[in-house]
């Protein structure tokens, strides 16, 4: 088996010999989820934490050699750390090291990481790493830092630790009742305009302040991450795709499709404020480094934000992947602008709360679901998915009632059910019966052809959830009893799903110790290739192309110029394409796809 790791190909998107010899031609008609994503030639960037620059070499050569080694990788800017975890890098540091690089023809921009360090700040109560920003120690130190390094720089970037999870008296006090999400996003708002963004503006009137999101999108509020009121204040927007390792735990389990729905769903909400994806080489081989570019680029970023310098100069395999892919990258950014990727809508509001569906979108990308996250109400949309997230909206009942003069497709879970305003009677719409008193379960075993097959972890089901007058289409097993996972039913002309899933929820986190990212493994990956077919011609029937695959095969369509897979697995898989838009491929409908490789594929006249 060919290593794809380790490889380089002429084209190195294909990987497989009779892929790099035929252009495939495909006529796609997909339903569209409107976008404006502005051209823009794809550019990247390294981020240089504090202490690299502190050690910035004096001696000239050794600086030659860190910036050949830093523009070999296709480098147009550095961004330079003011401040990290305690050190705090004097002015004349950062203008000589600013200098040096602006004189090889670097463009230089500042950055900070708002995390205590001795002498500096007030740290959280909490676990992890942060500040107690309600202490005014934090505040003044950072201003300090803000005032002094920005007249160095015409950008600055605030890394990802503008949140808190303090609990200490100071904050119990200052909250005065509001719920902890709520007091946080109204405490960091406040201390990002007065203690970042307006001492650097007033120390440099000209400079542009930039806010970067961390990729757990579902957890945002909790720590006072304010999706509405920060894209106003701050100047730019970045969001992080750093996915790292799926099958790893040290960074969580998270799913490569992660770093497309955290960056389009900030996207909504952000618009064209947001244009950089943000990735690092931590827990990641090379394979896992390159699939975050695409996954990034495929969102539609046009500056990818390395994280970091370190890892470049000690040579990571990630690096050579990304520069042997880099035309490609460039060519597929250029395509995205034109035609960003579409496909089903997936409603989840701003602030809004996750219950037992934490990270589900992420998950459903894997399965060969096209979601595209939106934080506005999909209301025109031929297919609409409600998760336990859009349960945070007030009106949901009245808006899914508006909608369904369009005769949608509408899918459910059973946690947004449980959770919805008039969800009992939405549910009766769906035509299933909601228990008293909602549980999750495991099921170890599902029924494929009417025999029961064991599931790799077990599958996670949100309740015990009965058909009523719906019809069952995937059971589960569980304790000797079975119990329904995905179910149909038709009223008023429209066409209900409603999916019994569960991937995490705060016990879940509790249980492992986890705060931010995905605590375990889930049987959602592991279940048989049918059930994944099911589940993609339920969500993918208005489409004019789906696939029939195993799972952890990503469809990703370009408007309708073009198609992009994507297989995560770590061996091979068949991959069919089926609908439509598949009826010119002839013979090639029917692709094997080495692991973890891509293929985009074009339709009949569409340049790449």
């Amino acid at each position: 088996m060919l290593d794809p790791q380790s490889m380089s190909f002429p084209m190195p998107i294909y990987r497989h010999d009779l892929y790099l010899r035929i252009r495939f031609s495909i006529v796609l008609a997909f339903s569209t989820l409107s976008l404006y994503l502005p051209a823009a030639e794809l550019r990247f960037s390294l981020y240089m934490v504090a202490h690299s620059v502190q050690s910035w070499p004096t001696d000239k050569d050794a600086q030659q050699k860190s910036m050949d080694t830093i523009r070999n990788l296709g480098v147009s800017r550095v961004i330079l750390e003011s401040y990290r975890s305690g050190m705090v890098v004097a002015a004349d540091k950062l203008r000589e090291v600013r200098d040096s690089l602006e004189s090889q023809g670097f463009q230089v921009m500042g950055g900070i990481a708002t995390l205590p360090g001795e002498g500096f700040g007030v740290k959280q109560n909490e676990k992890l790493g942060w500040l107690n920003w309600q202490n005014p120690k934090t505040g003044q130190d950072l201003e300090r830092v803000m005032r002094t390094t920005a007249p160095l720089f015409k950008e600055y970037v605030v890394d990802d630790f503008l949140c808190t999870a303090d609990t200490g008296p100071e904050s119990e006090a200052a909250r005065q009742g509001r719920p902890w999400p709520q007091y946080r996003m109204d405490l960091l708002s406040e201390m990002a305009r007065t203690k970042l963004i307006q001492p650097a503006k007033e120390a440099n009137p000209g400079i542009r302040v930039i806010i970067k999101y961390p990729q757990w999108y579902d957890r945002f509020h909790l720590f006072g991450y304010d999706v509405v009121r920060e894209p106003v204040l701050f100047d730019q927007v970045w969001v992080g795709t750093e996915t790292r390792g799926q099958y790893t735990q040290r960074y969580g389990f998270v799913q490569p499709y992660e770093g497309f729905i955290s960056f389009r769903w900030m996207r909504s909400l952000s618009g064209n404020k947001l244009t950089a994806a943000w990735f690092d080489h931590g827990d990641c081989q090379g394979i896992d480094f390159l699939e975050q570019a695409y996954q990034s680029v495929l969102a539609g970023a046009t500056d990818l934000i390395i994280f970091n310098y370190l890892d470049v100069i000690k040579d990571h395999p990630g690096d050579v992947l990304v520069k042997q892919h880099t035309p490609e990258l460039r060519r597929l950014a250029e395509a995205v602008a034109q035609n960003p990727v579409t496909g089903i809508p997936s409603y989840k509001p701003p602030h809004s709360d996750a219950g037992g569906d934490l990270y589900l979108m992420d998950y459903l990308g894997m399965l060969g679901v096209p979601l595209i996250p939106t934080a506005q109400f999909p209301e025109q949309e031929s297919t609409i998915f409600l998760p336990t997230q859009a349960a945070a909206d007030q009106a949901i009942a009245a808006k899914l009632q508006g909608a369904m003069k369009h005769r949608p497709v509408v899918i459910l879970t059973s946690g947004f059910l449980a959770r919805a305003e008039k969800g009992q009677e939405i549910a009766g719409w769906a035509g299933v019966q909601l228990p008293s008193a909602p549980a999750a379960l495991l099921a170890s075993q599902v029924y494929q052809q009417q025999k029961l097959v064991e599931v790799l972890h077990g599958l996670d089901l949100e309740m015990d959830l009965k058909a009523g007058k719906a019809k069952v289409l995937l059971m589960a097993r569980t304790k000797g009893k079975d119990i329904p996972f995905l179910l149909s039913h038709e009223t008023r002309g429209v066409t209900f799903y409603v999916i019994n899933v569960h991937t995490f929820s705060q016990p879940d986190f509790d249980a492992v110790g986890e705060v931010l990212l995905c605590p375990r493994e889930l049987g959602l990956l592991e279940i048989p290739e049918s059930w994944a077919n099911t589940l993609r011609t339920v969500f993918n029937q208005r489409l004019d192309i789906s696939i029939a695959a195993p799972t952890r095969v990503a469809l990703q369509p370009l408007g309708n110029s073009s198609l992009f897979l994507h297989n995560y697995n770590r061996s091979e898989v068949t991959v069919q394409l089926t609908g439509k838009g598949a009826a010119t491929l002839d013979s090639f409908r029917n692709l094997n796809m080495p692991p973890r490789s891509r293929l985009w594929l074009h339709r009949r006249g569409v340049k790449s």
